[in-house]
């Protein structure tokens, strides 16, 4: 029984999720929204060893985790009784070479003796068309092939590969490397290749990280989560999936199951936002593009919430037989039916995303007239839906209504479209949007305020909370001086707050009330408590939310707020970025701690 304490590597085309004992549980390819050629992280119904590539110690007795420095390179030591193992390296090669950055679909795996000679055994178990297909095993004479109707892979190594083939017990006397990836011949020296795609990705990453702006404190989380973030994005396209798993579910037995393998514009903005304010704006720029592929897809359209990172191939839900799901708790789904949905935030999220191409002097291409009149495109559609029924950024599936935090958002992209007009000097096109950005928020302000609770509310004319509303200070649509922002934030507290946590709205939905808190909730709910001066409880919260990470430092999507266990996708991009925000917010300044020696 997997559990979602796992280890995350990548670079940014593929991606890998490895547990305590070394053995990858998932892995999509060849890109990370493909086919999870090793899935056992959701049970394949072929056998409790299928879907693994697992590296097993004889007499196993204790185990060991850590990332190399601030790198995505992860290292995992089996020990048996005797002070025997192997210490496991995992990475995917990205680093720098011929001008631009190279990264293949490729895993590589290095086994290292340690304190003697290891007995192992490798269990090599890949599954095809999500867990349904067994491939036939081809030897070679340094590499095993996997071959299959729906998909090939090959392992190639310098292992034996008959003890491979049998999954044989083998002494190990000296490193060795697997290196997992497309069949395709590997025509150069293993030995001498790996070490340097080794080396030079764990050159690429410390140079990554060097380069963030951190805040003075928790810098090894938010490091960490940076790191992260850029896993989660597909730089051949720009797109930023929200998460690299699909149907973890989001409590105990319930069907909350969903696929996050995909570009959802809103969670791509606070990925933006949050690696912008680290200063990595280069994924904000590959993001543009992917944007800008998306609005000539759909040229005058309302937009949908989620794309594929390619955006043009549909995404169609479906249930996948051949995988029982995370802890048998199915059913596991392939797309995303929030695809047909219209959630109005999106526009929104868009234009904030997009902003700082406009503001931003470090950034080689800056926002000009042609992307400000491709942005005014979408700020006419969210203009006209401001005030119409939508699913919200929930999703719910079984109903509508006018969503507040969906009207201040498209609010949000009127008013800095407003912004933007100014600066670029246009001030007929300045009115035009601040006139409708005034006309949303009266509208707003009448219908979704609450004086007899002190508070927004989730809906025009409801009585719900939803944490979402957390935001309207965020967005600048409320100043932190507002009696009523402080009024939303004591309510939201009240209502949704359990053990340190918080609940995402308190209605039933679909399947019922939700079971579990929603991570960014709890983190907008910290930054919050921040912005109306309330910086102690920000920073015990903040502190008790470290707390809810994995070993390595990730989170998933939700945390149950009574056992504090991780349910939901992971790792979580929406999760790590409010550690992000949270941390930049609440952290001493470098002059405060460092140079007055507080």
């Amino acid at each position: 029984m997997s559990g979602l304490d796992l280890g995350v590597v990548g670079n940014c085309i593929v991606a890998a999720l490895v547990d305590e004992r070394g053995t990858i549980v998932w892995h999509c390819h060849p890109r990370i929204d493909g086919d999870p050629v090793f899935c056992g992280l959701l049970e394949p119904r072929a056998g409790p060893a299928e879907g693994r590539f697992a590296i097993e110690l004889q007499g196993l007795a204790a185990t060991r985790r850590r990332y190399i420095d601030n790198s995505a390179v992860l290292e995992t030591l089996l020990l048996d009784g005797q002070g025997r193992g192997v210490r496991i390296t995992d990475f995917a090669p990205r680093f720098r070479q011929y001008d631009r950055v190279f990264r293949p679909p490729m895993l590589v795996r290095r086994l290292e003796p340690v304190g003697g000679t290891p007995l192992l055994t490798v269990r090599l178990r890949p599954l095809f068309d999500y867990g349904a297909a067994v491939p036939q095993r081809i030897p070679g004479s340094n590499h095993l092939r996997f071959v299959a109707a729906a998909g090939a892979l090959r392992v190639t190594t310098d292992l034996p590969i008959a003890m491979l083939e049998r999954e044989a017990p083998f002494v190990l006397m000296r490193p060795a490397w697997l290196v997992l990836g497309p069949d395709e011949s590997f025509a150069a020296s293993l030995d001498h290749t790996c070490r340097d795609f080794l080396e030079r990705t764990l050159d690429y990453w410390c140079e990554w990280s060097r380069y963030l702006s951190v805040p003075f404190e928790w810098q090894e989380a938010v490091i960490r989560a940076a790191v992260t973030l850029k896993l989660c994005s597909f730089e051949e396209t720009g797109a930023i999936v929200a998460a690299l798993t699909t149907s973890i579910p989001e409590a105990p037995g319930t069907a909350r199951t969903w696929d996050y393998r995909y570009c959802w514009l809103r969670d791509a903005f606070f990925v933006v936002q949050a690696l912008n304010r680290l200063g990595a704006t280069r994924t904000m720029e590959d993001y543009l593009g992917w944007v800008a592929t998306v609005m000539a897809l759909e040229p005058g359209r309302e937009l949908a919430p989620v794309y594929g990172i390619v955006p043009s191939e549909p995404l169609p839900e479906r249930i996948v037989p051949a995988l029982a799901g995370y802890r048998g708790q199915g059913p596991v789904r392939i797309g995303n039916q929030a695809a047909e949905q219209r959630q109005n935030d999106s526009y929104g999220s868009v234009v904030l995303a997009v902003a700082q191409m406009f503001y931003d002097q470090r950034l080689p291409r800056r926002g000009d007239l042609a992307l400000f009149r491709t942005l005014e495109g979408l700020g006419e559609i969210a203009a006209r839906v401001a005030l119409e029924p939508d699913a919200g950024l929930w999703e719910y599936r079984g109903r509508r209504a006018v969503h507040t935090h969906s009207a201040a958002m498209c609010w949000a992209a009127c008013h800095h479209l407003g912004k933007i007009a100014n600066r670029l000097g246009l001030p007929d096109r300045a009115s035009h949007w601040r006139g409708e950005a005034e006309r949303i928020r009266k509208a707003i302000l009448a219908e979704a305020w609450r004086p007899d609770l002190g508070s927004f509310v989730a809906t025009f004319g409801g009585s719900g909370l939803d944490a979402s509303l957390l935001l309207l200070h965020e967005i600048g649509f409320l100043a932190t001086d507002d009696p009523r922002f402080a009024g939303t934030v004591e309510a939201i507290g009240r209502r949704l707050r359990r053990n340190g946590h918080l609940h995402r709205y308190d209605e039933e939905d679909d399947f019922g009330l939700p079971q579990t808190a929603f991570n960014i909730c709890t983190f907008w709910y910290i930054e919050a408590l921040a912005a109306l001066g309330r910086r102690e409880e920000a920073r015990a919260l903040f502190e008790h939310m470290l707390q809810a990470r994995t070993s390595l430092g990730l989170l998933s999507e939700d945390t149950d707020s009574r056992t504090g266990e991780p349910w939901g996708n992971f790792p979580q991009t929406y999760s790590m970025v409010g550690l992000i925000t949270s941390a930049m917010r609440l952290s001493k300044s470098w002059e405060e701690a460092f140079w007055r020696g507080s």
